[in-house]
């Protein structure tokens, strides 16, 4: 089973144990039942507001859905999305819709924009849990020891404790969503 089959699994478990039926589960979230039953059937392309919505409404966490780990990470999770397909991403997609709030926690998505630099990024730490996705052009993610190459799509979450900093990996600009949970 691949990364994405996995996510629709724990879509999937989340809803049953919590004795929703599809149509019930996507009429709250205001979604299309034939759309909600293609995220659990196969994972893809779904929204991050969504799964910030399940994880709300089922008290989970963000990462244990993404990941299928406990919501503290060690280290850090990749997703790759591929191909470079946007997902998460359409006209009328506004990022005040992932505003989350989870417990007494409000996690709150950030637009950054990176101007082409060849200078290295500057590290730094912070207490909480981040997760970034790239919505144009290249970016490097540093974070420790370790560089990631990511592109337009893919996604990383990780423990900020960790020295982190990102920075452009292109000619032209780029652009990332950031949402830190303190």
């Amino acid at each position: 089973m691949d990364e994405y089959n996995e996510i629709g699994a724990r879509l999937r478990e989340l809803r049953e144990a919590s004795d929703y039926s599809i149509e019930q589960l996507a009429s709250e979230l205001g979604i299309a039942p034939d759309v909600y039953a293609s995220y659990e059937e196969n994972g893809k392309d779904v929204p991050i507001s969504v799964i910030y919505q399940i994880a709300n409404k089922f008290k989970v966490d963000f990462a244990e859905i993404v990941t299928g780990q406990l919501a503290h990470l060690d280290t850090y999770h990749v997703i790759r999305r591929g191909g470079g397909k946007v997902v998460n991403r359409n006209p009328e997609y506004h990022f005040e819709d992932l505003a989350y709030r989870y417990t007494n926690k409000i996690m709150q998505p950030l637009l950054v924009t990176l101007e082409p630099d060849d200078a290295p990024a500057k590290l730094i730490t912070h207490t909480g849990q981040e997760f970034n996705l790239i919505l144009e052009g290249t970016v490097i993610v540093t974070l420790g020891d370790k560089e990631f190459v990511m592109t337009e799509g893919d996604s990383i979450y990780f423990n900020p404790t960790i020295p982190h900093g990102q920075r452009c990996g292109g000619e032209t600009k780029a652009r990332f969503l950031t949402v830190i949970a303190e």
